[in-house]
């Protein structure tokens, strides 16, 4: 296990915007990981990206120190000049062996997350070793690794609650409206075609809500939403959202604006005496709606600072089940020890076959080979018989004992 090594850079060390250097675009990636396992003479590697995190997951047998760091990323990045070199250094933590095999399972089970107990960085583990993968970047240490790492993440999911209660405020909102139990053909306002308002609808669209109306400075941003996440909505100016004349049920809004979207004024025309609940979701800070139409409307109001709340409350319940994950991930590091054991044992006794062939292949042809010519067919049968019993003992018998031997020292 010793020769697993990892060299990552995290949102727990590294700044968000100096984590986007050691990004690789998918246009070059083969290319740019090619050159670095072949000038480093990396004998397997597999690369990570996500928005908060790049983690470069290697097996060698040399010394990874300050020397090594410094080739690695000059063969990481053949345009950097020393002080980004040097700066690469500063900024990398390296993980190796047992070490580096238990970073890599708290981060599949996003333990090391920004934000603790979400799923989505499994998939992102099992996307990068299938693109490594792909190019033949990986071979039998990494595939255990990797397979193992999403094993035990599924264990922790399963087994804990750290990604229940949503800590994402879009996630929180668009469960609040859920637990509405709004109808599918239910009549959305939308302002905004930020990154909010773009999860929001996905969130939407995935669950099958599609009456979208959707209202922005920009329209030409709103539409290009609309086409990048493949909704089906009517787009429209916001200074023409008072002039909105069909009947709505739900209003979902995050600006930038300092002023209110939403004023008296705008919601009496589009209300249009329609007495029926509404919903609205104000995502926004300084906030769009104006609390005093409160007041005089049938309204439910979610509001950003309210979820905001939540989400904390949340975070602070996922903290807590930290412990009991780090309990599971503890016991499946120490079988992962024994399987890998298992493993290196297996492949070191893959020549032990060839190796007797070779042996008995000589035994026939030279050392006896003058006996063997005066062997009738009958005592020749039978002699390849007996070669071939003692060919199969003489591989599993060596095998069955060196488990055996590892169980013991496992146990003891």
């Amino acid at each position: 296990m010793k020769s697993v090594h990892i060299i990552a850079f995290t949102h727990n060390h590294v700044d968000l915007d100096d984590i986007g250097q050691f990004h690789i675009e998918d246009s070059v990636l083969e290319k740019r990981l090619n050159a670095l396992k072949t000038v480093m003479e990396l004998d397997e590697l597999m690369y990570l990206s996500t928005c908060n995190r790049v983690e470069l997951i290697f097996t060698i047998k040399k010394k990874v120190d300050n020397s090594f760091l410094s080739n690695f990323f000059s063969a990481f990045n053949s345009s950097w000049d020393k002080d980004q070199i040097e700066n690469a250094i500063s900024l990398a933590e390296t993980y190796k062996g047992e070490k580096a095999v238990e970073h890599i399972f708290r981060v599949a089970s996003s333990l090391d997350s920004l934000v603790i107990g979400e799923r989505e960085i499994i998939t992102q583990v099992r996307k990068a070793y299938d693109v490594s993968n792909k190019y033949g970047f990986t071979g039998d240490v990494i595939r255990l690794l990797t397979q193992r790492t999403i094993q035990v993440a599924k264990k922790i999911y399963t087994e804990s609650d750290i990604s229940k209660n949503p800590v994402s405020v879009v996630s929180l909102a668009y469960h609040q409206l859920r637990e509405k139990n709004i109808k599918k053909d239910s009549s959305f306002i939308i302002v905004g075609a930020g990154k909010t308002i773009s999860t929001m609808l996905k969130f939407l669209s995935k669950h099958g809500y599609d009456n979208f109306t959707i209202y922005n400075r920009n329209k030409g941003n709103a539409a290009e939403l609309v086409n990048k996440i493949n909704i089906k909505s009517e787009v429209k100016e916001l200074t023409s959202l008072k002039e909105h004349s069909q009947k709505f049920d739900v209003i979902i809004t995050c600006t930038g604006s300092s002023n209110y979207i939403f004023t008296k004024e705008v919601y009496d025309k589009i209300v249009n005496n329609d007495n029926a609940k509404k919903i609205v979701i104000d995502l926004a800070l300084p906030s769009d709606f104006d609390p005093i139409i409160a007041d005089e409307y049938n309204l439910d109001i979610i509001s950003i600072k309210n979820l905001k709340k939540l989400a904390n409350e949340n975070l602070i319940k996922r903290s807590k089940e930290i412990n009991k994950c780090q309990l599971i991930l503890n016991k499946k590091l120490e079988e992962f020890k024994a399987i890998y054991k298992e493993r290196k044992l297996e492949r070191a006794m893959r020549t032990v076959p060839d190796t007797i062939k070779d042996i008995t292949s000589k035994a026939y042809s030279e050392v006896f080979a003058k006996d063997l010519e005066n062997l009738d067919e009958e005592s020749r049968e039978l002699l390849d018989k007996f070669v071939q019993y003692l060919e199969k003992k003489y591989i599993s018998v060596p095998m069955k004992m060196a488990k055996e031997i590892m169980l013991k020292q496992n146990v003891e």
